[in-house]
């Protein structure tokens, strides 16, 4: 369907799905940060997503719940495969668009890895998923089959790492700059959780950037075994001085990104969906500048 606008609207259904897959991944990171702080408060193993998935199948409703986790995340990876697929926050076919559609794009697949992991759990052919093996051991088999590939694999494996650690950086940016304001309607419930979104944001950066750094120094050293995922992340904040109160500001970050995905599932919406009227909190905050500095001059 077209619009006034001069684009092809998306269709409906993109919404709902988007509101879902984020419900999905704030429960998971709410089980994430909560087992996280607990690991810091108690001195036990720091959890990553599999091994937290483990631990909630163990509990009531914990199988229903897993499903539902793994039907959210499938559609949040739908969502950011379609919204990269029909560019439906008109990120554009420039160089700076096809960095962020591809973002969009690696991320759903990464979603799919996590809707899989739930299912397998739901159905207990998931293993106990500890900080050796889950998504790490993922990570370092693929990165022993990439450095397989000579002479070029070891240096994929490490422009990944980079490309991660970008992302992670990207994620300090964009709670910094309030970048998350561009796609999200205007509320005042939403504008009092800066704080916390921003905080959250910052938190799964440092992680994620931390994941980048082990895959550059697999690639650099052509040591697979240097890579790793959200497990060995949470297990070398552990050992640094103040390591566990490190890892229980991480746990509770990773609280505050569900809140943001949580914000995001109510609030958030899709550009190519909205309509003309539609006001979001970076319009918003614009407009009063505007305002503010028509009234100096």
């Amino acid at each position: 369907m077209s619009s006034s606008l001069g684009f092809e609207r998306a269709p409906a259904w993109v919404v709902p799905v988007m509101r879902f897959g984020y419900t999905a991944r704030g429960v998971t990171y709410v089980l994430l940060g909560v087992l996280t702080f607990l690991a810091a408060w108690t001195g036990g193993q720091a959890e990553n997503t599999s091994s937290a998935m483990a631990d909630l199948r163990g509990q009531p409703w914990g199988v229903a719940a897993l499903w539902a986790i793994a039907v959210g995340m499938l559609s949040y990876a739908v969502w950011r495969l379609i919204a990269a697929w029909q560019d439906l926050e008109l990120h554009g076919g420039g160089a700076k668009g096809f960095v962020a559609r591809s973002g969009l794009a690696i991320t759903g697949l990464i979603h799919i890895g996590l809707a899989v992991t739930a299912a397998r759990q739901a159905t207990g052919s998931g293993g106990s998923g500890g900080s050796q093996g889950g998504e790490g051991g993922k990570v370092q088999s693929l990165a022993s089959w990439l450095m397989q590939q000579d002479p070029w694999g070891k240096w994929v494996v490490a422009a990944a790492g980079l490309a991660v650690v970008g992302a992670g950086i990207y994620y300090g940016v964009k709670a910094v700059r309030e970048l998350y304001k561009r796609h999200m309607r205007q509320s005042p419930r939403a504008q009092k959780l800066d704080p916390v979104i921003k905080a959250g944001l910052i938190a799964h950066g440092i992680v994620v950037a931390i994941i980048g750094l082990f895959l550059v120094g697999a690639g650099l050293t052509a040591d697979p075994s240097q890579a790793g995922g959200l497990g060995r992340a949470f297990e070398t904040v552990r050992a640094q001085p103040f390591g566990r109160i490190l890892l229980g500001a991480l746990g509770i970050g990773f609280v505050a990104f569900a809140i943001y995905c949580f914000v995001e599932a109510r609030y958030r919406i899709v550009p190519r969906r909205a309509g003309p009227d539609t006001k979001t909190l970076a319009g918003r905050f614009e407009s009063e500048f505007r305002g503010a500095i028509a009234r100096v001059t």
